[in-house]
C-alpha cells in the first residue's frame, strides 16, 4: 500500500485500509450510497469519528454563498468523496479541489469504486487560503 507524508498520512492509510477492504469484499457494480455505508461501518470499527454526507459551508471572499454535503468526514479534517464510475475523471478530482479551496479542511480523499479501484489524494494548504470560518455540522442551520 502507498505511503504518504505530510498532513494527516496516518490518518489517510487508515482510510485506504477501510477502502481495499470494502472494494474486496463487496467488488464493483453497486451505488454510490452502498460504498458510503460501508466505508462508514469500516471506518467506524477501525474508530474512526466520521459523519456521513456532513454539510459544509462554501464561502467566496469570506461570504457563505452555499453548502455541499460530503460523502464522509473523517475525523474533522479529511473530506471523503465517494465514486463508482468506470475511471476518475478531471471534473470528480475538481470538484474535491474546490471544496477543499472552499472550506478550513486541507486534505481531501476522492474513492473510485469502479472496475479497478482507485483514489487520489489531494492537499490544499490553509495557508493559501483566506481566514475561512469553522466547518459546520449542524444539519438543522440553514444556507
Amino acid at each position: 500500500m502507498e505511503k504518504f507524508a505530510g498532513k494527516h498520512s496516518e490518518l489517510t492509510a487508515l482510510i485506504l485500509k477501510a477502502f481495499y477492504k470494502v472494494y474486496n469484499t463487496l467488488g464493483h457494480g453497486f451505488l454510490e450510497k452502498v460504498y458510503e455505508r460501508a466505508m462508514m461501518i469500516e471506518l467506524r470499527k477501525m474508530g474512526l469519528n466520521c459523519k456521513s454526507q456532513s454539510p459544509v459551508r462554501v464561502y467566496y471572499e469570506e461570504e457563505e454563498v452555499g453548502l455541499y454535503n460530503s460523502d464522509i468526514f473523517i475525523e474533522e479534517v479529511i473530506i471523503t468523496e465517494i465514486k463508482a464510475s468506470t475511471t476518475l475523471c478531471e471534473a470528480d478530482e475538481a470538484q474535491l479541489t474546490n471544496y477543499l479551496k472552499a472550506t478550513n479542511v486541507e486534505v481531501g480523499i476522492l474513492l473510485n469504486f469502479g472496475k479497478k479501484p482507485q483514489f487520489k489524494r489531494k492537499v490544499f494548504s490553509n495557508e493559501s487560503k483566506k481566514n475561512l470560518p469553522p466547518m459546520i455540522d449542524d444539519p438543522n442551520q440553514s444556507f
